[in-house]
């Protein structure tokens, strides 16, 4: 009888092992995967929009195997997966370190391009939402980081397939980045701060002489430079404006001195 119970409990313990190692096993299906295995799967539920199941694919490939051409893809694939999960601030750390890792990767253009990408787009939203938010402490920062990351790309990398998308982007934001100056202008002159208004018109001026903004930066300098009784300035503005821009309309009547909530 004891020898049965010793036999039993034996035989209990041996089912109760199989059954932990069973369950271990279950918790992790890749156990024994190749990385074309992993990768493999990893890039499928990326393709399927399960971005989340391919992140934890990618970075398993990365710890089990991080010397192989696999390793190296998933950290791209990693970082772009990031991006349309909306991990923003992920994507881009996995971006800055696969640039890191890999300087000379004939892929890097790529890394370059995906992390412009994300700051084009973590900001593009702002510049259609000037007229219903208080732009004083708005810093655009995102388009900024976008504008450094598409030249960077389009200076390192001008036969890159991505360069001429780049310079496409960076046009882009230069003359969106010359709006909000000149938004923030107008937003102090409606406040009648008007030395700030004409200082954020200097600086739309200086920074983006080759932008559409140039015209309405003259128009607020017009404006605000009447607003303070500085005729001179105010007639240099002016002429300016007419000079360089000679079907613009003045914002300003020097003559019948209107407010200029009753012209503009």
């Amino acid at each position: 009888m004891a020898k049965f119970t010793l036999i039993s409990l034996a035989t209990c313990v041996a089912l109760m092992l199989a059954g932990c190692s069973g369950s271990l096993e279950e918790r992790d299906e890749t156990a024994g995967w190749s990385a074309q295995k992993i990768y493999t799967e990893a890039k499928s539920e990326m393709q399927d929009g399960g971005y989340e199941a391919a992140i934890k694919l990618f970075e398993k490939l990365e710890a089990r195997y991080p010397y192989g051409r696999y390793a190296q893809q998933a950290q791209l694939d990693v970082a772009y997966s990031y991006y349309k999960s909306g991990e923003a601030a992920l994507a881009v750390a996995a971006c800055d370190r696969f640039i890191k890792l890999h300087p000379n990767h004939r892929h890097v253009d790529y890394a370059y391009y995906l992390k412009g990408l994300v700051y084009f787009n973590e900001d593009i939203g702002l510049f259609g939402r000037f007229a219903s938010q208080d732009l004083s402490d708005r810093d655009p920062r995102g388009a900024r980081n976008a504008f450094d990351t598409f030249r960077e790309l389009a200076e390192r990398f001008p036969q890159s397939v991505y360069a001429e998308d780049a310079r496409r982007r960076l046009q882009y934001l230069v003359n969106a980045l010359g709006r909000h100056e000149v938004t923030v202008a107008r937003y102090y002159l409606r406040r009648g701060a008007y030395v700030a208004a004409v200082n954020r018109a200097k600086q739309a001026l200086q920074s983006f002489p080759k932008t559409p903004a140039v015209e309405q930066a003259l128009h607020v300098l017009v404006q605000g430079y009447d607003a303070m009784g500085m005729g001179g300035l105010r007639d240099d503005a002016q002429r300016v404006l007419e000079q360089n821009y000679p079907g613009s309309v003045a914002l300003v009547d020097p003559a019948a001195r209107k407010p200029w909530w009753q012209i503009w």
